[in-house]
């Protein structure tokens, strides 16, 4: 919980002066009738009360007070909502890598069906566009609302060596910063990178994630794949396995220096769950809600409550 109007909790370090205030007007009334009172009579001229039920009225008031001033600070909470104008890209890897069958049916089929996933359950109202990328990167779908073009999209550009992971970003902050404006504001945008990691096509990718950086567009990227993963290379007459682990080290810098987050995936059910979860942090946005109702209420409630304690046990309102 946060506050709008934080100094106003200052008035809050009054409660404890009220306290000790209280607990000095109690001594004076007891020592006011001792006074006056011989001891030997004070059980019959000055009965003693329930303490508790003496002290109740006092503390619903003191209580009351502190609800009040919070109530005054602006109290808020952050809520999720569904954001109703952003744009998302999907980056995918489509490098032979990409091949590889450590994952189920294979790295590059599993992130098609974790891709098709995340669409699903994206908010209609979000526009989601495609790039797939090995050594050149190809828009395949510019951000839309139309989910069905952008699922149909998926796995159209073929395999190929090469990683151009650098200039996939690029291409993809493009299209997000071109996204038509909502009311002379870019819509919010995120790109989520799914790839085996190690790019060796310029530029430099952690250069484009802190372009993305400036633009406020953070990178989510997920690993995809095992240390264990291999690919058949064809060399002349001959077809030789050639290991192609996963790097994740490169996909984590790219997401911190974007301020996006880094995800792994080392079988396709742990992929589909990460997609699952982008899909819904990415189709919400966290906005701060005041509770200053709320709070004014109870407050309002432990008044009536003491007022209604001191009138039907002492007959007066403190």
């Amino acid at each position: 919980m946060s506050f709008a109007a934080p100094f106003v909790l200052l008035a809050l370090l009054a409660i404890p002066l009220l306290i000790v205030w209280y607990e000095s007007q109690q001594h004076r009334r007891t020592a006011a009738a001792a006074a006056f009172v011989a001891p030997a009579l004070t059980a019959s001229v000055a009965p003693r009360r329930p303490r508790w039920r003496r002290h109740a009225p006092m503390l619903a008031f003191a209580v009351a007070l502190v609800v009040l001033i919070v109530a005054a600070a602006r109290p808020q909470r952050s809520v999720a909502v569904p954001i109703t104008n952003g744009a998302i890209m999907l980056v995918n890897d489509v490098s032979n890598s990409m091949n590889a069958t450590d994952v189920t049916p294979s790295r590059r089929g599993a992130a098609q069906r974790a891709a098709a996933r995340f669409m699903a359950r994206v908010p209609s109202a979000v526009q989601v566009g495609l790039v797939e990328f090995a050594r050149k990167p190809v828009l395949v779908q510019s951000p839309t609302t139309n989910h069905a073009l952008t699922l149909s999209a998926l796995g159209t550009v073929p395999s190929s060596g090469g990683t151009a992971m650098g200039e996939a970003i690029a291409t993809a902050l493009h299209a997000l910063t071109t996204v038509p404006r909502v009311a002379g504001r870019r819509p919010p945008g995120a790109i989520v990178l799914i790839s085996d990691g190690g790019s060796n096509e310029a530029p430099d990718p952690r250069a484009e994630a802190r372009q993305a950086a400036v633009l406020r567009i953070p990178i989510y990227t997920v690993a995809v794949g095992t240390a264990n993963g291999t690919i058949p290379i064809r060399r002349g007459t001959q077809t030789v396995i050639s290991p192609v682990p996963v790097d994740p080290q490169e996909l984590a810098q790219i997401a911190a220096i974007s301020r996006g987050r880094a995800f792994t995936a080392a079988d396709a059910t742990r992929l589909s769950a990460v997609y699952t979860h982008l899909a819904a942090q990415l189709g919400h946005k966290h906005v701060e809600r005041e509770m200053t109702a709320s709070f004014a209420g109870g407050g309002l409630v432990l008044l009536l409550l003491g007022s209604a304690l001191s009138l039907r046990w002492f007959g007066r309102l403190i």
